[in-house]
């Protein structure tokens, strides 16, 4: 573990897996509650690391510490490739994921010590396989969650394998263990169990993803809901990538990440932080007819954020006015 505690990225590892923690530098909010960090994982697909998905969406606007933990073990190929279709690729993401959660306790506690972050409960985000951690993490009651916000989790690996097949005119090369395993990682089963944990869920998904239909978004928020859970989701004119190939190295954010990362800080701020005194005078003089809080539809929230812009360089934060470099 390495870095500055009060305004610099901490490197670390925990449980077995790299992660990259961002500081609370946001200037106009405070935590609100006991919820001191949150925890994201990457995906199969671009952004891949824990480096890179915290260069795609750093949050910085929220008030806690952003934790960017590595998925164990290394993916052989995207979800939206044709190595979806062999045992060995659904075998490796079955593994990262039961592996993310099981890990997770013995990570947080590592995590909380190289951080000096008292006992609480988290918040939760992650990124296509990541998001799917995430939401099988509040499944299983892993550890307290006080919300979570994920975008494009797949929902159900052997759905998205028949896509592939479709698209590919190949067939999957699956062995029974590995058909029993996808059907284990459905979340539209465990939609009961994650609507009991009481956790406020967004889902965030692409109306060009081809990897995670928007229907499979919208699809698990009603279930969700079925079920007397609170859930929330919205729907960008995007594909599934958060960033450029490959994805494992820290890279300027793409468009789609930045709007991305302005409605999950939007979201995480909404339910972890308090303006500070100056802030709330200001929004408080600030004409009406702001953005709009993500809701219950699926419409394109293009214009959510449309004054952000990801130039060739660092991204800045619309609250904070600081921007993140490539550094971490």
């Amino acid at each position: 573990m390495s870095g500055d505690h009060t305004n610099r990225p901490v490197h670390g590892t925990a449980a077995g897996d790299a992660y990259v923690a961002l500081p609370p530098t946001a200037v106009d909010a405070t935590a609100s509650g006991p919820t001191r960090l949150i925890v994201a994982w990457p995906g199969f697909d671009p952004p891949r690391t824990a480096s890179a998905l915290a260069t795609a969406i750093p949050m910085t606007g929220v008030p806690v510490w952003r934790v960017y933990l590595d998925l164990p073990g290394r993916s052989p190929g995207g979800l939206g490739s044709g190595a979806i279709l062999e045992t060995e690729s659904i075998e490796a993401y079955g593994a990262a994921l039961e592996n993310a959660v099981r890990r997770l306790p013995d990570a947080l506690a590592q995590i909380r010590r190289d951080l000096d972050v008292p006992d609480g409960p988290v918040g939760l985000a992650g990124f296509s396989a990541g998001a799917a951690a995430a939401l099988l993490a509040v499944a299983h009651g892993a550890v307290p969650v006080s919300t979570a916000a994920l975008v494009a989790p797949v929902v159900a690996p052997a759905r998205a394998a028949r896509a592939v097949e479709k698209r590919s005119g190949s067939e999957r090369a699956w062995s029974e263990r590995a058909v029993a395993l996808a059907d284990r990682l459905d979340l539209g089963a465990l939609a009961a169990d994650i609507a009991g944990r009481d956790v406020p869920v967004l889902l965030v998904g692409g109306a060009k993803d081809r990897v995670v239909p928007a229907r499979e978004i919208t699809a698990l928020r009603d279930e969700l809901r079925r079920h007397g859970g609170q859930a929330e989701s919205t729907t960008f004119r995007m594909g599934h990538a958060l960033a450029a190939e490959p994805g494992t190295e820290p890279r300027p954010p793409i468009t789609e990440a930045v709007r991305v990362d302005g409605v999950l800080t939007d979201w995480f701020r909404d339910r972890l932080a308090t303006l500070t005194p100056a802030a709330a005078e200001a929004a408080q003089a600030a004409p009406a007819g702001g953005p709009a809080e993500a809701n219950g539809d699926t419409q394109p929230m293009e214009q959510r954020h449309g004054s952000w812009s990801s130039g060739a360089g660092n991204v800045p934060d619309a609250r904070t006015g600081a921007g993140l470099g490539h550094g971490l």
